[in-house]
């Protein structure tokens, strides 16, 4: 990214950041001051989505008709300049050099982003569905066909609930034949979505390893494993879990009821380790998955840090700045920076103002 350009984006009226062009650009500033703003403004602008998951209303700075984002992005092909308007009452409008966005997709190709945030620590202490989005996100981020994939599972089982409602715990000839269309179709692309997600915790297991090696000093090695909710083929095991979906009006079984596992040691780590440790181990998810992306997209994405030295030591934070991989990074903090850790370039936000 060569430049940033926000105006009444949240707390943030107008606002310019040059970062340092393919190197680690810190921001520092009070807790308030707009920091994790900046970086979330950057993420939507490749997403339109809110990496806090916040509604598009939030973004608005109060009093305000509308947000806009300005970005302007250099790779190795082209230079692109990204513009996003967020109004309260209509679909974002996005532009691209100019030229009226209609996919997500289209921003991708100019901008990739992986986001570290304190509430990364979910993916660990959190619910499946946190680690079940971290995969499909790595995946929609890495190849545009993940993204029908993921929207025809979500279609399918929202039908599929849907009838299950309205058949109430009673079955009939109509409402069976109906669960077969969806059981079948559930069966096709709720299996293309297990078997990628498998794929890719196979793929970014040894990466997430290493990070987390680097970044702890714990002998015990890292192990991600793909659980599925189902043994065999998925329309076997939907047929099998008929009666019982029906009677709780809920699919019991698919790609929205799978885990994945972490273990450190043999340790569970959801319970095992500490809250320092859980960090590590969020921080090593984000760097194995901005690792992925890279392989699969051909660029390398911009690695968007927020509070990345919260809850760690000296020691750890400067590993963790060893271990951030080649390419332009944006981290923030509110702390001092430890000793060992020297920045290419360091700005301040303060009062809505960047300061050199």
């Amino acid at each position: 990214m060569i430049w940033l350009e926000l105006l009444n984006f949240r707390n943030l009226s107008s606002i310019e950041l040059h970062p340092v062009r393919g190197e680690l650009t810190v921001v520092t500033g009070d807790n308030g001051s707009g920091k994790t703003s900046l970086l979330e403004a950057i993420s939507y602008g490749s997403t339109l989505r809110s990496f806090r998951r916040s509604p598009r209303e939030s973004l608005i700075k109060n009093g305000c008709e509308r947000a806009i984002i300005r970005l302007q992005v250099e790779s190795a092909a082209r230079t692109s300049l990204i513009e996003v308007e967020i109004s309260p009452h209509r679909r974002d409008q996005a532009f691209c050099n100019r030229q009226r966005v209609s996919r997500t997709n289209d921003l991708l190709e100019a901008l990739r982003v992986t986001v570290f945030s304190p509430d990364d620590l979910v993916l660990v202490k959190g619910p499946p569905q946190e680690r079940r989005d971290y995969l499909d996100d790595v995946l929609l981020v890495s190849e545009a066909k993940y993204t029908s994939i993921e929207q025809n599972v979500e279609r399918v089982l929202r039908q599929r609930a849907a009838l299950l409602r309205q058949m109430a715990g009673r079955f009939t000839k109509e409402a069976e034949a109906s669960l077969d269309v969806w059981d079948a179709q559930l069966d096709d692309v709720g299996t293309k979505l297990v078997i990628a997600r498998e794929r890719l915790v196979e793929e970014v297991t040894p990466v997430v390893a290493s990070a987390f090696a680097g970044l702890s000093r714990i002998d015990a090695s890292l192990q991600l494993r793909y659980q599925r909710s189902f043994k065999g083929e998925l329309g076997d095991a939907l047929r099998i879990a008929r009666d019982d979906d029906v009677r709780r009006a809920v699919t019991t079984v698919g790609p929205h009821r799978d885990e994945l596992c972490i273990e450190v040691g043999g340790l569970d780590a959801r319970t095992e380790l500490s809250q320092g440790q859980q960090r590590a181990v969020a921080l090593a998810l984000r760097l194995g998955a901005h690792e992925v992306v890279t392989r699969h997209s051909g660029t390398t994405p911009m690695l968007l840090l927020d509070d990345a030295f919260s809850e760690l030591d000296e020691t750890t934070a400067a590993a963790l700045v060893k271990e951030l991989p080649a390419g332009q990074a944006i981290l923030t903090t509110a702390s001092p920076l430890p000793e060992a850790v020297k920045p290419t370039g360091v700005v301040r936000l303060r009062d809505g103002t960047i300061r050199v």
